[in-house]
């Protein structure tokens, strides 16, 4: 009998009471630091001061889609007891699984670049601290947290990372509290609709590049280690059922929080930025929040952005490590690997390369990456051989298809009029 048998004759069962499936939460919330981290900040602030209300519509569609998307991945670990980049290794030959974790590692890389420079950036603008110091600081502390990190104990590392999106919910969302909103305008940014091309770019750079890669190869780890400690071990269907059931739960609130605080920056934005300058860079955006609405708001922010950068950082390299365990069968220690691929990132801001460029490099990078992860993600969980009765529905997976071909349309779009406006 294959591993993937038992689940095939999977039936409804009772719900389990509210307290067990609430001891099923947490691999999404680590998660979704994807969605809250560095990179989306400045994009984020810049919709919203430069067109108040309209995109909010781009964010809810990006959060629904990202839901769809980290649960199937979640759902992938859960029913096979293996992890994303397993799956597509036993699928590959030798050579090909090399380049597939190449073109992996580059992205990881790129993505981890972005989430560094934004929290020595952070640390610059609470302390003053030279980038490259900043950086070196923002890894230190990320290996702190990468080693309490344990397959056997990872409600540990789960509950650092929430602490941290907790500060980061907090920092960039309590400038709302002294903000006046417009209800009306509100409402009419949840109709989708433009105002000429520069809309339409920056909706493409918002939506196209909601998704990350390396979220969702880590989401099946997450899910894998946090529910199936042994997953050679038989699960039960019924078992399978209820821990889905709980999975649904974590990834609705967990990245319902994350859009939560992507859409309360949009609207920060919108309520007291508009017309400022500067407010397409990090380092702008705060000075004009510390304009508008104090110094102490202004902080708030940035220790939101210094949880950001070292909560996605730490992820970042828990993903990278696990993509190099699944592709090409090797284990290196995540702290090691953390202190290696820190290398890059200090060194460009050493060498005086410009911050907000390296976003902006690090976006169009991880674009190139989106298609090798989002793909082969929908073909396995819609595959019945693989996940058996718990393959998606013709509803889900043509939404998970559309989701996904409007992704990689985007980020292509996004790419091409990155090079084309000479950026």
């Amino acid at each position: 009998m294959s591993r993937t048998d038992p689940v095939a004759t999977a039936r409804p069962i009772p719900r389990a009471p509210w307290r067990a499936s609430l001891a099923l939460l947490g691999p999404a919330f680590v998660a979704s630091i994807a969605y809250v981290d560095p990179g989306n900040v400045a994009a984020n602030l810049t919709a919203g001061a430069r067109y108040g209300y309209l995109l909010v519509w781009v964010l809810v569609l990006a959060n629904a889609m990202a839901m769809l998307v980290q649960y199937q991945s979640a759902k992938l670990g859960i029913v096979t007891g293996r992890t994303l980049p397993e799956l597509l290794a036993e699928r590959m030959r030798p050579r090909a699984r090399v380049l597939y974790w190449l073109q992996a590692e580059i992205v990881a890389l790129a993505t981890d670049l972005a989430e560094v420079v934004g929290g020595a950036i952070a640390l610059g603008l609470l302390f003053r601290v030279p980038l490259p110091l900043g950086a070196m600081i923002v890894g230190g502390v990320s290996m702190a947290l990468l080693a309490v990190q344990d397959h056997r104990t990872q409600q540990r590392f789960e509950a650092a990372i929430i602490g941290l999106l907790a500060v980061i919910t907090i920092g960039f969302l309590a400038g709302l509290v002294v903000s006046p909103l417009s209800p009306p305008g509100i409402a009419s940014g949840l109709v989708p609709h433009f105002d000429g091309p520069d809309t339409v770019l920056l909706a493409a750079s918002m939506l196209g590049a909601t998704v990350m890669p390396h979220a969702i190869y880590v989401h099946s780890a997450l899910s894998r280690d946090r529910h199936r400690a042994d997953p050679h071990t038989h699960v039960p269907p019924t078992a399978v059922a209820r821990l889905l059931r709980g999975t649904r739960a974590d990834v609705l609130i967990a990245l319902g929080l994350a859009g939560l605080v992507n859409i309360g920056m949009l609207l920060l934005a919108a309520s007291t930025l508009g017309g400022r300058q500067g407010t397409d860079t990090i380092e702008g955006a705060h000075s004009s929040i510390v304009e508008a609405l104090g110094p102490l708001v202004g902080t708030a922010f940035a220790i939101g952005l210094l949880a950001s950068g070292l909560a996605s950082t730490a992820v970042g390299s828990y993903a990278g490590s696990t993509i190099m365990q699944g592709l090409l069968r090797r284990r290196v220690p995540v702290v090691v690997r953390r202190l290696v691929t820190l290398v890059p990132s200090v060194a460009l801001l050493a060498l005086g390369f410009d911050p907000t460029m390296s976003l902006v490099v690090s976006q169009v990078v991880l674009s190139f990456g989106i298609p090798f992860a989002l793909v082969p993600l929908v073909r396995l969980a819609s595959s019945r051989e693989l996940v058996g009765a718990f393959a998606m529905s013709p509803w889900v997976k043509a939404a998970a298809w559309t989701s996904a071909g409007l992704v990689i349309v985007l980020n292509l779009a996004l790419v091409w009029l990155t090079f084309s406006s000479g950026v």
